[in-house]
């Protein structure tokens, strides 16, 4: 090959280079994701906190947009569009996932696990991975992962509640969802299926009696000004779980794969510590704001109370089996 052959077959090669790197630039990923929470809630900013490292991982190939307050909507419509294979994300519970894998609805069962240990735990679970395998392939959505505490729930009301008794009659809002129904109903409560956007104007209007939150949720949401006890029940650490569109999250390089999901765990584990130790913050804020903290809960007496929901929904076996794993 003469000199002309070798430099057209160099410059022919360096073309083809930029063409595959040009190529492999356009191939851009965005993904929308979408909380029911207020901006100024800790969450919020844990999202934008994973969010940017993503983009900064991957060199800008995966790009997180994160939107507060059901800007895309409800959860509801949000998890279908993502059955579907949309670009969207949402933080949402293991309640909801339930209506798709009902062995899942077990971890926001009533005193189902109270520490974070026994949550980072669960991720070794063999039955949890069993129950998110299948979400994946025959549901279409893919957890990423579910290390976002968002503390305890407990009953927030316009009377002091210190036994299951204590709720009798009192129409509690609850997210649409079997667990959350049943567990709300074995406390002694009347479950009220409500969007979270809705609870303000609906206890204005004296359409439900009280809301079970975690405390972050009550500065954020201004309850404080339509409520008087925070009832420390803690009948349920709030799990969430971060899930995307399993057919987007297989298109992503592998790559992009390992760093939505590393990045989700690191920033899930710092928010959940943050929230666990600001607690006491809250209580204080809300002392000042007029409400009363009511602490002589008899726990014992929700904990049995709380049993009532497992063997409703013929979730006892799906506990035993969990607690088995995470020894328990």
């Amino acid at each position: 090959m003469g000199s002309f052959g070798r430099r057209l077959t160099s410059v022919c090669a360096a073309a083809g280079l930029l063409a595959v790197a040009g190529g492999a630039q356009a191939e851009t990923f965005t993904l929308r994701f979408n909380h029911v929470l207020s901006p100024s809630e800790p969450f919020h900013e844990g999202f934008q906190t994973w969010a940017k490292r993503v983009e900064e991982r991957t060199n800008g190939g995966l790009k997180m947009r994160v939107f507060h307050s059901a800007q895309l909507g409800v959860e509801e419509d949000i998890i279908e569009q993502m059955r579907q294979g949309a670009n969207v994300g949402q933080n949402t519970d293991a309640a909801r996932l339930g209506s798709y894998v009902p062995g899942i609805a077990v971890i926001n069962g009533p005193y189902f696990v109270e520490t974070l240990d026994e949550v980072k735990r669960l991720s070794s679970s063999p039955t949890v991975k069993k129950w998110m395998d299948e979400l994946a392939a025959s549901r279409g959505l893919r957890v990423v992962c579910f290390d976002w505490v968002q503390g305890y729930r407990n009953f927030f009301t316009n009377k002091p509640v210190t036994t299951p008794a204590d709720l009798a009659s009192q129409r509690i809002r609850t997210p649409p969802a079997p667990i959350w129904q049943e567990s709300i109903r074995a406390l002694g409560a009347a479950p009220v299926a409500m969007a979270f956007g809705d609870m303000y104007p609906a206890l204005q209007q004296k359409a439900i009696d009280g809301v079970e939150l975690v405390y972050n949720n009550i500065p954020g949401g201004r309850f404080y000004e339509v409520l008087k006890y925070a009832n420390e029940t803690k009948h349920i650490m709030l799990i969430n779980f971060e899930v995307v569109s399993a057919q987007f999250f297989d298109k992503l390089p592998k790559d992009y794969q390992t760093a939505l999901v590393e990045e989700c765990q690191k920033a899930g584990q710092e928010t959940s510590a943050r929230i666990l130790a600001s607690e006491e913050k809250v209580r204080a804020q809300l002392k000042e704001r007029g409400m009363t903290i009511t602490e002589n809960i008899d726990l014992a007496a929700f904990r049995k109370a709380g049993e009532k929901a497992y063997q409703a929904l013929n979730l006892t076996e799906a506990r035993a089996a969990v607690y088995k794993d995470i020894g328990k």
